[in-house]
């Protein structure tokens, strides 16, 4: 008989498992990188392919195909994940595009600003009261998208599409009964025909990357399956082992990793106005973290999204 796992073994487990998913997104510009040679919407193409068959096979693995097919009848979960795997596609085609156009410290602002996007949407949908120290967050990091606006002289859209289309992305998951494999799975089953029918027109007008560049090349355009789902894997593995202040502080390394790539890595201009609007966002993440410490029971196990 296995014993059953102390407090502190799965305490270190989830630790483990979070600092894995987010390692994983933090990094994940440096693959997107590596396949920048493709254009964006035919790097999203083959990253829900591939996610499509790769999550198809650990859910044929897991048993639990049944499952999967009495999602198909139920219209408003369906309604709900084809709301959902819009959001995330968009997501995915903004990020893969920014990294390779400059703009990966656009989109690491975007996932910085991402919590606070979501209490703002829990406040307008859900009804959750704003206290005054989530306010003065959620205010915070407006001025710092309002000074980006006035000292760029431009919207500054990939960071407020990443957070609005995750936020709401996060929101509609919260709200669908479905757990993390089976709701990735039917949203790739629903993108998958797209996708197909994208990469089929590629290849009829002779634009198709896929094949071109070498078995090495296109394993890497496979591989964005596991960049998908195994960050996902472990993040819901981790979340559940863990107080919600662990998860919400650990969530902050995968947009830090991503903002350091962008500066020291990439070499994108960060100036005082860069500056100024991540010092007030960092701030307004400071006040919010600091109310979630606050608020939260000091053992509480988190709830995968």
């Amino acid at each position: 008989m296995i014993p059953a796992a102390t407090p502190e073994a799965s305490l270190r487990t989830g630790v483990a498992a979070s600092l894995g998913a987010y390692l994983l997104w933090g990094f994940s510009p440096l693959f997107y990188r590596l396949v920048g040679q493709a254009p964006a919407l035919e790097i999203l193409a083959h990253r829900v392919l591939w996610s499509c068959v790769f999550t198809l096979l650990l859910v044929i693995m897991a048993g639990r195909l049944r499952a999967l097919a009495g999602i198909a009848v139920r219209g408003r979960l369906m309604a709900m994940l084809l709301a959902s795997s819009l959001l995330v596609a968009l997501n995915w085609l903004v990020f893969i595009w920014a990294v390779n156009n400059e703009k990966a410290l656009e989109a690491s602002l975007g996932y910085f600003l991402m919590p606070l996007v979501m209490v703002l949407l829990g406040r307008l949908f859900l009804g959750e009261a704003l206290n005054r120290r989530q306010t003065l967050a959620v205010l915070l990091a407006a001025l710092g998208v309002l000074n980006l606006l006035l000292a760029l002289g431009q919207l500054p859209w990939v960071t407020l599409v990443l957070a609005l289309s995750f936020a709401s992305y996060g929101l509609l998951r919260k709200l669908a009964p479905v757990d993390a494999l089976l709701g990735l799975t039917v949203e790739c089953l629903l993108l998958t025909p797209a996708a197909f029918a994208y990469l089929l027109h590629l290849r009829a007008q002779g634009e198709l990357v896929f094949g071109t560049l070498g078995p090495g090349f296109d394993a890497l355009l496979a591989a964005s399956a596991l960049m998908t789902a195994l960050p996902l894997i472990l993040f819901t593995a981790g979340a559940r082992r863990l107080p919600y202040a662990t998860v919400g502080m650990l969530s902050y390394l995968n947009p830090s990793i991503q903002f350091l790539l962008a500066v020291w890595l990439f070499s994108e201009p960060f100036g005082v106005a860069h500056l100024v609007t991540f010092a007030l966002i960092w701030a307004g993440l400071g006040v919010f973290s600091l109310d979630a410490l606050r608020r939260s029971p000091a053992r509480r196990p988190a709830r995968a999204p």
